[in-house]
Parts: structure tokens; sequence; C-alpha cells
């Protein structure tokens, strides 16, 4: 049996998604490492005043979930929310992203 037939029988079922993400990376570099450094500030904030995602969610009107999808920094965070959070928190976020 050859190395790609050893390999191929404990392959899943499921093809793997790692090209597709990695391409999603790459194309959208730019925007995700805002994303990733807005989701910093907002745990180092919510890390401060004690928030768990559930008390954040439930100041922003939104679900855990959502909070939970931003905080891993692949949200595409629209203008509105960055406000919402900045009202939220008492941030000023793209100020603490930069200035430091």
């Amino acid at each position: 049996m050859t190395i790609a037939e050893k390999l191929e029988k404990y392959a899943p079922p499921t093809p793997s998604r790692w090209r597709e993400e990695a391409e999603f990376r790459i194309k959208n570099r730019q925007w995700l490492r805002y994303s990733q450094n807005i989701a910093m500030v907002v745990l180092d904030k919510m890390e401060e005043l004690g928030l768990t995602q559930n008390a954040l969610a439930e100041r922003m009107g939104c679900s855990q979930q959502y909070i939970s999808k931003m905080l891993q920094g692949r949200e595409n965070l629209t203008l509105e929310t960055i406000c919402k959070l900045e009202k939220t928190l008492d941030i000023h976020i793209l100020h603490e992203m930069y200035i430091d």
C-alpha cells in the first residue's frame, strides 16, 4: 500500500476547508487585523469591568453568540456596532488601538 493510499484510508469523509479558510484570511487580512485589535480592546475593558459576554450582550441588546463571534476577531463590525461598544464600555476603541 502506498503512502497516498494509507492517507486516503484515514481521511475524514467530509473534505477539509483549510484551503478556503487560508484564502479567506489572505483576502481579508487587513480588516481581520482591525477586527482582532478591536476584540483585544473590548476583552481588556470587559476584564477591567468584570463583564461577562452575557452581561455585555444584555447591555448592547444583542445575543451572547454575536458577542462571542465578535471577540474571536473574525467579525466584520459595522460602525454602528463599534459605536454601541464604545458607548456601552465607555471607551474610544479606535483611539485605544492606535495611541498605545
